[in-house]
């Protein structure tokens, strides 16, 4: 005889409805961070055009902070009912310009670009982070690891020559203490190069750690890093 369980603690019952609504909000174990070089992005076959608020500077600039799970999937376009609002990250707005430009084209004031990486990868944070923590903590993080210092400190340096890719991710994990995942694109000679730079963040958005995954990405053993 299959005997039925019942419980009439409404502590427990009060606790899995917790943890059932945290299951369901918090679809990821982790971020990632990503930053991509300028020139990569200038120099291919497609072009770019700069913001309306002048070039950027010659630095790595954001390209988003993405939820992600240990599998390598991720969530996306998670809340369509909370949708980019620029007048909440208004106090953000000049730090925005130049720390997480847009490249793409036509040329705009940034609004496009962050919307998207707002409603595509921010609506799916909302566990742990709002809409302006969000841009406010991604902001902090580019603050606590300068990549581009990290590798000219080791003789890297943004000139169109070519270094080797473990050179590359051994001055950033020497500057930071976290190995990073690294993405290349191709210039107009098609040409392989310094793209992108993945590093990753826990859950609560709090901190660093060593990447659960790396990003699916094909480097040569030797590629080149372009002037801006």
């Amino acid at each position: 005889m299959i005997m039925k369980m019942q419980s009439n603690n409404p502590l427990l019952f009060i606790t899995l409805h917790c943890l059932l609504v945290l299951s369901a909000s918090q679809d990821f174990d982790f971020f990632y961070f990503v930053q991509q070089w300028p020139g990569s992005y200038c120099d291919t076959k497609q072009g770019c055009c700069y913001p309306s608020s002048g070039k950027p500077a010659s630095d790595f600039g954001i390209h988003g902070l993405w939820p992600n799970r240990n599998d390598g999937s991720y969530p996306s376009n998670c809340d369509s009912s909370n949708p980019f609002d620029a007048s909440k990250i208004s106090d953000l707005t000049s730090k925005m310009q130049s720390d997480w430009p847009t490249l793409s084209c036509p040329s705009n004031t940034g609004i496009t670009f962050w919307g998207h990486e707002w409603d595509k990868h921010g609506t799916c944070s909302e566990s742990v982070l709002n809409q302006h923590d969000y841009f406010a903590t991604t902001l902090s993080l580019k603050n606590e690891i300068d990549l581009l210092q990290a590798l000219q400190g080791a003789g890297i340096q943004p000139n169109g020559q070519k270094y080797s890719l473990s050179s590359i991710k051994g001055a950033i994990k020497g500057a930071s203490g976290y190995t990073p995942g690294i993405q290349c694109n191709n210039d107009s000679s098609g040409n392989s190069q310094l793209y992108q730079i993945y590093l990753c963040v826990d859950s609560s958005a709090s901190g660093f750690i060593e990447c659960p995954v790396f990003p699916n990405g094909s480097c040569g053993s030797s590629i080149e890093f372009p002037s801006f």
